[in-house]
């Protein structure tokens, strides 16, 4: 390729350093759509001869029927996906296919191509993720009832319910959903036609390019086209926060799946054994969907540090953007299909939970408001009865609605029996029914909510 300018081949090291067909091979499909689009336009405008744009358009479709067939060799001579094509092009219909690159870099041919395949990974997120909110949803739904313990500082703190539980992560789903989405629409501007860095004498149609190619238009400016890498951070942020989230569940499940806990049983479909001891059942799904979770953010910080002093416009730095952009989309792929199946087949122990509610002192607060609300006394004076009365049980080993009306009006004679409608975990969360609260009949409008919600 270099061979008008330059008198000798690259060093073997150079060679492998400068060659990225391991890794941009993944973009062939992005390739030759982008070059179909582009020759195209190329005889739409008389740049290109008719008859040689259907040829080349002719001979990519036989390069991708290769491809398809046989996947895409790594030579390093043919250092990137570009190149292959173009050879392989060259092989198929001869000297013809060297009017393929006219009006064209390989600086704006790469950035259209990343942006299509980073669209389409944003497409493939975003149904994974509507899997996964539908199979919180049903399992919300399924126990919009079931009681629950709610920690703050994993300290049991107040009662929920499972299914207020899981709606927490529906909302958290949703936003990753919102980001993924925002960043499509941002990024949705075709390079093509921008050339190297300032654009091109030919006279070129991107619309009619960036139109075949599903974009919304062309970028506006050459210098930031060819190098700008923001869409790729774009998806990398949002997969580092969807990667959070998934994280948090895991950590969850790995919890609850443990014996002290005893919250849930994952199925044997996304647990494993020891080798050694035969009692033990590991939630390794999990722990690699928290594992991941690092990884990719690793990925984030790699490209932002990779662009972070770049000046305009292409620097080969920018070789560098894909592999981190692969990696975690292929982790983050495996996370949420994992969290999908362990959260899908489940079972979740709610007995268990409802005696941890139960034992918990989860009802505290629901006493200290109903003081408030019945006896008017002030927050602060009831929270200090309510603390004593908590005392009390403990030191009896009981929960607080096993003290006796005697017991309470020991403490506080402003205390009357209509206490104990407010001292069961059921009527505790019964009661939360201001909007985004636990009660069962806010979930069951939450989850409704959000199936109406696209």
């Amino acid at each position: 390729m270099w061979g008008g300018r330059f008198a000798e081949g690259p060093a073997a090291v150079m060679r492998e350093i400068n060659a990225s067909i391991p890794f941009d091979k993944r973009l062939w499909r992005q390739d030759v759509a982008g070059s179909k689009a582009h020759v195209a336009m190329l005889g739409a405008t008389g740049i290109v001869a008719a008859d040689d744009a259907a040829a080349i358009a002719a001979g990519l479709d036989q390069v991708a029927a290769y491809y398809e067939a046989n996947g895409v060799a790594e030579d390093m001579v043919l250092e990137d996906i570009h190149m292959q094509t173009e050879a392989r092009l060259a092989d198929a219909i001869g000297p013809v296919a060297g009017r393929l690159h006219t009006a064209r870099s390989r600086n704006d041919q790469v950035a259209t191509d990343f942006r299509l395949w980073v669209r389409d990974a944003i497409d493939q997120v975003l149904g994974a993720l509507g899997a996964l909110r539908e199979a919180l949803l049903t399992r919300a739904e399924e126990h919009a009832a079931s009681v629950m313990p709610g920690f703050t500082h994993l300290q049991s703190a107040q009662p929920v319910t499972l299914g207020h539980h899981l709606m927490a992560y529906v909302e958290m789903t949703m936003r990753d959903i919102s980001r993924f989405a925002d960043a499509r629409v941002r990024m949705n501007r075709c390079p093509l036609g921008s050339a190297a860095l300032a654009g091109t004498g030919f006279p070129v149609d991107r619309d009619a390019t960036a139109s075949a190619l599903g974009f919304d238009g062309p970028t506006r400016n050459s210098l930031d086209a060819v190098s700008d890498r923001d869409f790729a951070m774009d998806y990398l942020m949002a997969a580092a926060q969807c990667s959070l989230h998934l994280s948090r569940l895991a950590e969850e499940f790995v919890l609850w799946a443990s014996q002290p806990f005893g919250f849930v049983s994952l199925s044997d479909q996304w647990s494993t054994g020891s080798s050694i001891m035969p009692q033990k059942r590991n939630p390794d799904a999990a722990e690699l969907v928290r594992g991941h979770s690092g990884r990719i953010t690793g990925c984030l910080v790699a490209l932002m540090v990779t662009m972070k002093g770049l000046p305009l416009a292409y620097s080969k730095d920018m070789q560098d953007d894909k592999p981190p952009v692969f990696e975690a989309h292929d982790l983050l792929g495996l996370s949420i299909a994992a969290m999908t199946g362990m959260i899908e087949s489940a079972t979740f122990r709610t007995d268990r939970m409802r005696q941890v509610a139960e034992a918990g002192f989860s009802t505290a607060t629901d006493l200290a408001d109903w003081l408030v609300r019945e006896a008017n006394l002030p927050f602060r004076e009831a929270h200090h009865v309510t603390g004593r009365a908590v005392k009390l049980a403990e030191g009896r080993g009981v929960a607080l609605d096993a003290l006796s009306l005697d017991d309470l009006r020991a403490i506080d004679d402003r205390i009357d029996a209509r206490v104990y409608g407010v001292l069961s975990v059921d009527a505790s969360v019964a009661s939360r029914t201001s909007f985004g609260g636990t009660a069962p009949a806010n979930v069951r409008a939450a989850i409704a909510a959000a199936r109406e919600t696209t």
